[in-house]
């Protein structure tokens, strides 16, 4: 299966991207919705962050509360390399196995860290859409309603922009209006194809 990497800084427009791609029929495999799945109650990584942060990240049904424990571990370096260390070997099984289970032409894994640990290695090609920082803030403090001190603090656990983009193998900006972007998409779609159809060939 021919693996595209999509990423970008918290903002960016991710999901507008591949809400798009997946119109078009690609598989979607998101590592935000892998990390609700793995900790999700009765599973094990749910058990083991319990066991390290205590019942205060627990909601009253036994549920994760996922802002609660965000506010701990982005303050704090030492609590979200623990956190990561439970966290993201689970996120990667379950991402594996999703991309086996796609029966597309070729499949999306979108990740806001894709770069930053070892879910790249999953990938064939790397996606960046992009945007200037003060757009990530601007949108992000919009969409969740949180203070931009938070923003930042989660920009700063990212990649920068520039080593981001360093290592990208295509590039979208997502600064303009959205049939920009989907512009960029449809020829990026048609040029995974023609890759996707080389590799299986």
């Amino acid at each position: 299966m021919y693996v595209v990497g999509v990423t970008g800084g918290i903002g960016s427009g991710k999901t507008a991207a591949t809400d798009f791609l997946a119109r078009l029929g690609i598989t979607i495999v998101d590592a935000d919705q892998a990390s609700r799945i793995v900790v999700e109650p009765g599973q094990p990584a749910l058990h083991a962050i319990v066991d390290r942060f205590g019942e205060r990240i627990l909601q009253e049904d036994g549920t994760l509360n996922r802002r609660a424990l965000r506010n701990i571990v982005f303050s704090n370096d030492q609590a979200r390399r623990e956190l990561e260390a439970i966290t993201h070997p689970a996120i990667g099984d379950e991402l594996r196995r999703q991309i086996q289970d796609s029966d597309s032409d070729y499949t999306v894994l979108v990740s806001p860290l894709l770069l930053e640990g070892r879910q790249k290695d999953m990938t064939h090609r790397v996606l960046v859409v992009d945007v200037p920082g003060e757009i990530q803030v601007a949108r992000t403090v919009n969409r969740d309603q949180v203070p931009m001190e938070q923003v930042e603090a989660i920009m700063r656990a990212q990649l920068s922009r520039e080593e981001r983009l360093a290592r990208a193998h295509d590039v979208v900006t997502n600064d303009g209006p959205l049939e920009r972007l989907h512009q960029q998409l449809e020829q990026l779609h048609q040029r995974y194809l023609e890759l996707a159809r080389r590799h299986g060939g």
